[in-house]
């Protein structure tokens, strides 16, 4: 059940469709439903459009209907102890979900350290954590990192797409960062293949490799289920 820019997945218990695939877009549910029919995976998974925000004891999994339900980068929502919590009713063995754990992915924070641009820095995985601790859970941490390459085919292309990135009073750093890329573009060996998306990679390259890490959260869920 993906609300954001993730999803949730959750594998079922019982007999039947396997996993429940959940999102709030219908777009992003299309392009699920694209998939299982190219793949032959109608008996396998079950598409929902379901967000967080929803009354789940009405349009959602039934309380300790799977084994293991987990969000995956799409906890975005004001009310996290909410969500956190229908995770927990929702699965009978385990709970997981995975949060940035520095900035925004949005945000290339070499670039930005570069130019002297301020970034915020997200602290929703330390809030999930101690929710979790007041819910009765005991949750496990891990943190990874996962690498992207950002390509372009030109100089402009590249501060047009890297731009983004200045936003909440760093709108006056656009000539540091056209200075910042000019200086550490170089040749992208892989041009023209499939980048992470699919979408062919550009002519251009910055000579670092952009990280964002990200804290996996995993827990017993602390719910009864009904009776």
């Amino acid at each position: 059940m993906g609300c954001g820019a993730g999803s949730i997945a959750i594998p079922l218990a019982q007999a039947g469709h396997p996993v429940i695939a959940a999102d709030f877009s219908p777009a992003m549910l299309g392009t699920l439903d694209a998939g299982i029919e190219y793949y032959g995976l109608e008996d396998r998974i079950t598409p929902l459009e379901l967000a967080w925000d929803d009354d789940w004891d009405l349009v959602g999994p039934v309380a300790k209907a799977v084994d293991v339900a987990f969000a995956s980068r799409s906890v975005t929502t004001n009310d996290l102890k909410g969500a956190l919590a229908k995770l927990d009713r929702t699965a009978r063995r385990r709970c997981a979900v995975t949060m940035v754990a520095n900035s925004s992915p949005r945000y290339d924070l070499h670039v930005m350290n570069a130019i002297g641009a301020s970034v915020t820095r997200s602290n929703g995985f330390v809030y999930a954590f101690n929710i979790l601790i007041q819910m009765g859970a005991l949750p496990q941490v891990t943190y990874f990192e996962s690498p992207r390459r950002d390509t372009f085919d030109s100089l402009e292309a590249a501060v047009a797409d890297l731009s983004r990135m200045l936003e909440h009073g760093n709108e006056d750093k656009i000539d540091r960062l056209r200075d910042y890329i000019a200086q550490h573009m170089i040749e992208n060996p892989h041009a023209g293949e499939p980048g992470s998306k699919g979408v062919p990679q550009g002519r251009y390259m910055l000579d670092h490799i952009r990280k964002v890490r990200w804290a996996f959260i995993a827990w017993e869920p602390v719910s009864a289920p009904r009776p």
